[in-house]
């Protein structure tokens, strides 16, 4: 090793460490900024879900509130609820998105440009604003009782918002309705870069548009469709706003769900902080358990 190897190697280690500290410059106000938003509330949350009351009035229970979610029927109808939503609205949606998406990528299709706006448009809608107009449409008196009558399909107006099975069913639709579009995207951006030979090869072989959709489209989409499943598992163990604006909860409890129990212990009933902590936990500990299920089914090792 020559001399001027030696002093070139000298000068380059403190341009690496230079660089480093630029570097870590550039990152560290969103570091500061995740630990204080995210993981300082969250640490906080999992101390106070070992406490009861609120404000000074706190004290230390241990697993008293744990103990007490297996003896709380009201938490019982309400995560009961949340997989009812979640086992019938997120595959009925991921279906929906992959069909949309398939329809939308045809080259031949006129008007794609407006149907993949019209489909999306609810996504960017307001949360409130949605929910408050699917009230009014399903009420006794609203534009879906009354087209219902008028083709004959009913004789009578629907109980949607007073019938524990109806109000579940008008969330489910709700709910639909407004993330089908959003989940289409993702699909659909992810068809564009599907190599076109891969379906004219298909169908020289003969195979139907069904069999191109489960052989080729869906295995192809697998690592989106696992992304979505995720993300719309954890969107639907935090329903709130359509469960709050359209149903507030009831008949009952009977749309209840995780999130709006969780208000419901904060701010509606006696203030129990502690209690409603312990609560929020239980959708952290479904998020890692069924995102664990999901990467297991799909197959995804990595």
């Amino acid at each position: 090793m020559t001399l001027a190897s030696i002093n070139d190697q000298a000068k380059w280690k403190p341009r690496r460490l230079h660089a480093g500290f630029i570097g870590w410059g550039f990152i560290l106000l969103s570091i500061i900024g995740i630990s204080i938003f995210y993981f300082y509330p969250m640490v906080q949350a999992l101390i106070l879900s070992f406490q009861s009351g609120m404000g000074a009035s706190l004290e230390f229970v241990g697993f008293d509130n744990y103990i007490r979610l297996f003896n709380d029927p009201t938490f019982t109808s309400a995560l009961t609820n949340t997989f009812i939503y979640l086992l019938i609205q997120v595959p009925v949606m991921i279906l929906f998105a992959l069909i949309f998406s398939v329809l939308l990528n045809d080259p031949t299709l006129k008007f794609r440009g407006f149907f993949r706006t019209a489909i999306f448009l609810p996504a960017v809608t307001s949360l409130v604003a949605y929910a408050v107009v699917f009230k009014y449409l399903f009420a006794a008196d609203g534009l879906v009782n009354r087209f219902l009558l008028n083709i004959n399909i009913i004789d009578q107006p629907l109980q949607w918002l007073n019938d524990p099975t109806l109000a579940k069913f008008t969330i489910i639709i709700a709910i639909t309705w407004r993330w089908t579009g959003y989940n289409m995207i993702f699909y659909l951006s992810a068809l564009q870069n599907v190599d076109k030979s891969m379906y004219e090869a298909a169908r020289i072989d003969g195979a139907s548009a069904l069999q191109q959709f489960f052989f080729i489209t869906i295995p192809l989409l697998k690592p989106i469709i696992l992304f979505t499943s995720i993300m719309s598992t954890i969107g639907t163990l935090q329903l709130f706003d359509e469960v709050m604006n359209i149903t507030s909860g009831g008949p009952g409890n009977a749309t209840l769900s995780i999130s709006m129990y969780i208000y419901n212990l904060s701010f509606e009933y006696t203030p129990d902080f502690g209690y409603a902590a312990t609560v929020s936990y239980v959708i952290v500990f479904l998020v890692v358990i069924l995102s664990i299920i999901q990467f297991k089914v799909a197959g995804d090792r990595d």
